[in-house]
């Protein structure tokens, strides 16, 4: 089940225990769907049209590693290395030249959380809320339990891995022996969209976006909050209608940190102060990236943008990827690549947004985060658990 379905049923049992204007299942299955997701029939995804293409993709390797299931993966690069892991509990070290097999453990345990690498450490979280980290041989070094399931990747921190978990915690952990240093605490709204948001690490600072539309920076060393910004107001009269998380990692940019929330707004907020330098009405549940004076953002409904960093002001827009659940944009030389739930990886160009190039992988949704190798080089794991390297001229 990949996260668009696993999320439009954790939105339906929610909402069945929470809102009581709907009488019956089929009712709420209806009214939820379409608030959502649009009337189901109506929303395939936009066929793909042949493009003309200006620069050449190909995968140049791939790998296997276990299904995702309902969880989200991203490889992590460090050291000619590329970590990644699976549902199944295996964790494995690939030569990101080409694909090799360096080391595989197996956990014992479901994983929910991508990869973290740091400090020497390779570290995973599980669903039960344990936190392994490895050395990068592969002996595992300590355990960790924290308060519920790990759904995204933990940082490494200047001696420590600072990890989310998905009752909204953020836990600063002592890399030497996974001793927990301090915790971060916040309470939710009661109706909360279910997903691997993480967290960034920069300059001392770790950055989340929680449920209601609110971003958080909190002190690295000692958890202790910085700011708190609103991104998005949550609106509308039904807690469906209310619902405005952000789903996605923010991006830190020079003065400015980025984010997004789903039903709500993309905003652009000042570091020191946790001030809105601006904001606009874009949706996304995968996120945004940028780079060079530009933020690229995946809408929910398929289209990517291309924003003035300063001003939110539009440059470009890609409106024919309609409906295929698009990863966060990836910027890499003169292109933007985004991923799909086919397995397709389309690479626009910078400048403009047109087609440049697409490459098939496996049938699978690609991963909400691809991750960059190199500056033509790009890393993405599949539902079904492939990992490909895709390089792009």
């Amino acid at each position: 089940m990949h996260f668009y379905q696993q999320l439009k049923w954790v939105i339906l049992l929610a909402s069945f225990l929470l809102i009581s204007a709907c009488t019956t299942f089929s009712d709420l299955h209806k009214d939820v769907s379409e608030r959502i997701f649009g009337p189901e029939p109506t929303n395939p995804p936009e066929a793909l049209v042949e493009i003309k293409e200006t620069a050449s993709a190909k995968i140049i390797w791939q790998s296997k590693v276990g299904s995702a299931t309902g969880f989200d993966f991203t490889p992590a690069v460090e050291a000619g290395n590329v970590y990644v892991a699976s549902a199944d509990g295996v964790l494995a070290k690939l030569d990101a030249s080409n694909g090799s097999q360096v080391w595989r453990v197996n956990v014992g345990e479901t994983l929910s959380g991508g990869v973290g690498v740091g400090g020497s450490l390779v570290v995973v979280g599980t669903q039960k809320g344990a936190v392994y980290a490895y050395d990068i041989a592969g002996k595992l070094q300590w355990k960790s339990k924290l308060s519920s399931e790990i759904l995204s990747a933990p940082k490494y921190f200047d001696g420590m891995v600072i990890v989310r978990t998905g009752d909204s915690r953020i836990y600063g952990i002592n890399a030497n022996d996974g001793s927990r240093k301090w915790v971060y605490d916040r309470t939710s709204p009661a109706l909360t969209l279910r997903s691997s948001a993480g967290l960034v690490v920069d300059g001392g600072a770790v950055y989340a976006g929680f449920a209601g539309g609110k971003l958080a920076a909190v002190r690295a060393d000692n958890g202790k909050i910085l700011w708190e910004a609103s991104v998005a107001q949550p609106k509308g009269v039904t807690e469906i209608e209310r619902i405005a998380d952000i789903t996605s990692l923010p991006f830190v940019d020079g003065p400015l940190v980025y984010a997004v929330a789903y039903q709500g707004r993309i905003a652009a907020v000042d570091r020191a102060t946790g001030r809105v330098v601006w904001n606009r009405d874009i949706s996304s549940l995968s996120g945004l990236n940028a780079e060079d004076a530009r933020v690229f953002v995946s809408h929910a409904a398929g289209s990517v943008y291309a924003l003035d960093y300063t001003t939110g002001k539009t440059f470009w827009r890609q409106g024919s990827l309609k409906n295929r659940h698009l990863t966060a944009p990836l910027p890499m030389s003169t292109w933007i690549a985004v991923g799909d739930l086919e397995g397709y990886i389309h690479f626009l160009s910078r400048e403009d947004g047109a087609f440049s190039a697409r490459v098939k992988t496996d049938n699978s949704e690609i991963m909400p985060q691809m991750t960059l190798v190199n500056s033509n080089t790009l890393l993405a794991q599949s539902r079904d658990g492939g990992v490909f390297a895709v390089q792009v001229k």
